[in-house]
């Protein structure tokens, strides 16, 4: 299927090019979350007409994004879970209850923004986790497990 793109896409394209995706992909979720439009002749005129307001919005995104970034790099989020003697959590720490915390010290994150390449954390100690506000904008912050014992 022939879409235009509203915003960028990763591995996908750019705002306001024409792409060719699959047509479940572009059906259920690129036209749905409002990143995308079927390529019709009307659609791309209209496209064209408001190009200019749709890269300011994205610009300030970015902008926003990159600020709130900013403050974000470096930091460590305490978590505390219950663990054994040898150091191991009974449970695991998640995306969800990184972004929880994140969320309660005012940072706007949800949990798929978070990026856990080695999986949720089962270990007590500091690990590093990806934080992927933007596209664009990636940052590392230091989750630091606690345990409690029981």
């Amino acid at each position: 299927m022939q879409i235009i793109l509203l915003e960028k896409v990763v591995n996908v394209g750019n705002l306001g090019e024409v792409v060719k995706v699959k047509d479940g992909y572009a059906r259920n979720f690129l036209i749905p979350q409002r990143m995308a439009r079927r390529a019709t002749a009307a659609a791309v005129a209209e496209f064209e007409v408001k190009r200019a307001e749709l890269e300011k919005a994205a610009a300030v995104k970015l902008a926003a994004c990159q600020a709130q970034g900013e403050k974000l790099t470096g930091m460590t989020i305490q978590v505390s879970q219950k663990a054994g003697v040898d150091g191991r959590l009974f449970g695991s720490v998640t995306n969800f209850d990184i972004a929880e915390a994140l969320t309660k010290q005012g940072f706007a994150v949800e949990k798929a923004q978070v990026r856990m390449p080695t999986g949720p954390l089962k270990t007590v100690g500091d690990h590093p986790v990806s934080v992927a506000l933007h596209t664009d904008v990636v940052v590392e912050v230091t989750v630091a497990v606690a345990g409690e014992h029981a």
